[in-house]
């Protein structure tokens, strides 16, 4: 799964475009490096995204392409804030 869709179905961020600007201005990493909207993920990936107030950290456990809004939280583990 692309990297922007994740972080969009995961519901970390809003929109799928805002994924995509967050990839684009170099506010997101996985496994250390920055990526493209288009990197793909594996499950156990460590994503870390920059926001104006901090960083989210991440470990990617589950890939799915739809999750019911309950169901978000099975598809990755917080490392930190």
């Amino acid at each position: 799964m692309r990297i922007d869709k994740y972080l969009k179905v995961s519901r970390i961020l809003k929109r799928r475009s805002l994924s995509k600007e967050a990839c684009d201005g170099d506010r997101v990493f996985v496994n250390g490096k920055q990526v493209k909207p288009s990197y793909k993920l594996s499950v156990g990936d460590v994503i870390e995204v920059a926001f104006g107030s901090g960083t989210l950290k991440i470990r990617v456990l589950s890939l799915k392409e739809q999750v019911k809004k309950d169901e978000v939280s099975s598809l990755y583990e917080i490392l930190g804030e």
